[in-house]
């Protein structure tokens, strides 16, 4: 039978990876990820974390590495392949895949501290899992001799169980700094990024979202912990663009560039998820009956959601091949938070029709499309998916821009 849940351009007998992953990320590790994810999935949603050898897996497919400077033994790799590993894994377990591509992405910011910082984290292998709260800062930071006091407490902390640092963003205390104290002079305006062991964090179990459950994202409290200055960024410079001549396009991207594709892409893997249960539901006889896949009304549920699920695949696809082609381009940024957050919708309306359609099937508390239809709703709430934001940004281009073809693109 069609396995509606899989990109259309290559039927899949079963999971795999398409071959423009160029080895930067391990297939058979990812595929072996994707099915440790799936068997545990269910008990992620219950337990509200990963299970360790998931955990395992991920670091093993090399998501941890994958940003990380090849100095430090990491791959340096591309948005594309994350994207599509990423929706690999979700198609089995959504918060397994949301951990795995946001400790890839802690790891591309860690690389902008200091050169002692980054030996501190990854002096002994590549395989350091960073977790982070950078939006909205919280907490304060307070200049004193060779660093900073850290105090306070941030939300929503993905991953944070498993992770061996967290990178946490703070408001600068506006204390003035004698003379000799490092950072000389006052500290630089806007938030900094400081990095802190996981050791000397407080987490608190705080997490009861209503999808997403797997990915632990509970709070984290800081009191009093010195962070010296080899472990702080601040975090406009973390996040802007750099243009770095031979550096890849990671090393160079700003947050935003790649930051709504990669973002959304647990939600393609959990749309895709729901359409392959769902399809197994509709294309089933129950006690005789006609399947519900003999209706006119189902099919055209099914071929408006598998159209709207590949597209997005395909958005994504674009947006992952803009950011590496220009990486610093501020109208390669535009385009891809409109499209992110333009697929995110589109993925909410695909499983929410699956889940209306779905029968009782579809709202028992075992079923994968109530799950999917859960999870793809939380990161569809992400506020870098939000529309208003992006739009706004978008709009900002002059009418010859918007309908002025990518440069990636065929004129």
């Amino acid at each position: 039978m069609l396995d509606h849940a899989e990109p259309q351009e290559k039927q899949r007998s079963g999971l795999s990876l398409p071959e423009r992953t160029g080895g930067t990320l391990c297939e058979d590790a990812v595929l072996r990820a994707a099915r440790a994810a799936g068997r545990a999935a269910s008990a992620a949603d219950r337990d509200r974390r990963l299970a360790p050898a998931v955990v395992t897996a991920l670091k093993e497919a090399g998501f941890a590495r994958h940003f990380v400077p090849r100095r430090w033994g990491g791959r340096e790799g591309g948005f594309a392949d994350l994207i599509t590993a990423t929706a690999l894994v979700a198609g089995q377990c959504p918060s397994a895949a949301w951990c795995g591509m946001l400790w890839a992405a802690h790891g591309r910011y860690a690389a902008r501290l200091p050169e002692e910082g980054q030996r501190e984290m990854w002096g002994r292998g590549p395989d350091t899992l960073i977790a982070a709260a950078l939006a909205p800062p919280a907490g304060t930071a307070r200049p004193v001799p060779g660093g900073w006091l850290l105090d306070g407490r941030w939300d929503c902390v993905s991953g944070v169980d498993f992770s061996h640092w967290v990178l946490l963003a703070a408001p600068v205390d506006d204390i003035p700094v004698a003379a000799g104290v490092t950072p000389a002079g006052p500290a630089p305006a806007g938030p900094w990024v400081l990095a802190v062991p996981r050791s000397e964090v407080i987490v608190r179990d705080t997490w009861r979202s209503t999808g997403l459950r797997g990915t632990g994202s509970n709070s984290v409290d800081v009191r009093g912990v010195f962070v010296p200055d080899r472990r702080a960024c601040p975090l406009g410079d973390m996040l802007a663009a750099v243009v770095v001549p031979g550096a890849s396009p990671a090393r160079q991207a700003s947050a935003l560039v790649a930051g709504g594709p990669m973002l959304c892409a647990p939600a393609l893997g959990a749309a895709r998820l729901a359409l392959r249960s769902w399809t197994r539901w509709a294309a089933t006889s129950p006690a005789g009956r006609p399947a519900a896949l003999g209706d006119a009304a189902v099919q055209r549920v099914l071929a408006r959601s598998g159209a709207e699920i590949d597209a997005v695949a395909l958005l994504l696809d674009r947006a992952a091949v803009g950011a590496e082609a220009e990486p610093t381009a501020p109208r390669v940024e535009a385009v891809n938070r409109r499209d992110a957050a333009v697929a995110a919708e589109l993925l909410v309306e695909a499983v929410e029709r699956l889940f209306r359609t779905g029968g009782v099937h579809a709202r028992d508390d075992t079923s994968e499309v109530q799950r999917a239809w859960r999870d793809t709703h939380t990161v569809a709430a992400h506020g870098v998916l939000r529309l208003d934001a992006s739009a706004g940004a978008y709009a900002a281009w002059g009418e010859g821009e918007w309908s002025a073809p990518t440069p990636w693109e065929p004129r």
